[in-house]
């Protein structure tokens, strides 16, 4: 035996062929900080071990595990991370992509976090700071004056399995997968849910950024934006059976804020959705153009390709399908300077279910502001509450894709 600390290392017979080293975290107990003791698991078990978070954990210090290689996380009680908006807003961990930061940033190859416990972010305090400071920083994301961290991040990393983990309160984005390949998540269960009158803003299920081969399965999402959201340079993503509450979609984007960056997202499935009380079903959100060269609010290029919805069911959805490619963007801005960033090679199969209502009887928006090439529909079943269903398109290359019949938009 082994002992450094609060943490004590066990080699057991029983388990050597599958690890060298075992790491259980003692709590300290008594709102104490648990943070230290956990990072020094992560450093004295950081290769062909395991690490064992099987109590409740207050954690005030960011988390920060790298270099990890072939690792189990063995989270079977809660790691909940402290309400302190003055320590966390210059302690997270900075990623630079819309200000985001993170309380727990993981990082590594060959990682497996699983065990039915739960990550807590106690997010309550940053909502309804938030709902009197709007400090939201660009376009809507983390601020560096007043951070919202992420709890979970897989960063730098390579072949990571995350499963039967619950995540609650998260005060911005609940997983961020950053710069990282071959990345699973399973049988995830979020709750992002404000208690009090201020949404819980910003806390969407996953953003993946600069990334490819990611999985995200098996899960349920209840929050106040995306279910899912594909970040730029995110490509080969595959998202399946999922049940998502209250939220702004599954989102291709948004992209093409920054000008001079180029933006892509290519090569996505999503398939067997269910979407109840949302803003948006299956969504792809580009920024317009715009004319200034330091632009953070449109003017990016890329491109959006290869996408297909596929059994997507939509209840009580203000915009069941959506191609916005002025997001964010005035319609005078976007009408003078298009989008720099195309769209193309999108399928949308089987798309059921009921609109809200919100739009009219529109159930269908697909509005380009320069044309997008191979938009297809077949199987499309869509009812609006009131009046026969309406589907808008502008600036779709050919209609005749479409199972359905397009309007133009009212201007």
């Amino acid at each position: 035996m082994r002992t450094s600390g609060l943490l004590f290392a066990i080699s057991l017979a029983v388990t050597v062929s599958a690890w060298d080293r075992i790491c259980a975290v003692r709590p300290l107990g008594g709102g104490r900080d648990d943070g230290p003791s956990i990072n020094n698991a992560f450093k004295e078990c950081s290769e062909n071990a395991a690490i064992i978070l099987d109590s409740y954990y207050s954690v005030n210090t960011l988390l920060l595990a790298e270099g990890l290689s072939h690792v189990d996380i063995v989270l079977s009680g809660t790691v909940q991370y402290t309400p302190n908006i003055a320590y966390w807003s210059p302690n997270s961990l900075y990623m630079a992509y819309q200000n985001a930061t993170t309380f727990w940033f993981l990082s590594g190859d060959h990682i497996h976090l699983y065990g039915g416990g739960t990550v807590d972010g106690n997010g309550q305090v940053w909502w309804d700071t938030y709902a009197n400071n709007q400090d939201s920083g660009t376009a809507g994301g983390s601020s560096t004056t007043f951070a919202r961290p992420v709890p979970l991040t897989v960063g730098n990393a390579s072949n990571v399995i995350v499963e039967d983990i619950t995540e609650i309160g998260s005060p911005f984005w609940n997983n961020f997968v950053y710069q990282s390949t071959n990345v699973t998540y399973r049988n995830i269960n979020i709750s992002s849910v404000s208690y009090s009158s201020n949404a819980a803003v910003n806390s969407d299920g996953w953003d993946i950024y600069r990334s490819s081969y990611v999985t995200i399965t098996d899960s349920t999402v209840h929050n106040d934006d995306d279910c899912v959201s594909f970040k730029p340079n995110s490509t080969n993503i595959v998202v399946t059976n999922m049940w998502c509450n209250g939220s702004h979609g599954i989102s291709v984007g948004s992209l093409g804020q920054y000008a001079g960056e180029t933006d892509i997202v290519a090569n996505v499935y999503v398939s067997n959705i269910t979407m109840l009380n949302a803003e948006n079903g299956a969504r792809i959100k580009v920024f317009g153009g715009n004319p200034e060269p330091n632009s953070t609010a449109g003017g990016g290029t890329g491109y959006v390709q290869n996408i297909t919805f596929e059994n997507f069911y939509v209840h009580n959805v203000d915009n069941p399908v959506l191609i916005d490619q002025c997001y964010d963007t005035s319609a005078s801005v976007c009408a003078e300077y298009p989008s720099n960033l195309t769209i193309s090679d999108v399928h949308y199969i089987n798309i059921t279910g009921t609109s809200s209502g919100a739009e009219g009887s529109v159930v269908v928006s697909l509005e380009c502001s320069d044309e997008c090439q191979d938009i297809t529909a077949t199987g499309t079943h869509l009812s609006a509450p009131n009046g026969t269903a309406t589907y808008i398109c502008e600036n779709i290359a050919s209609t005749a894709e479409l199972d359905f019949n397009c309007t133009a938009p009212s201007t």
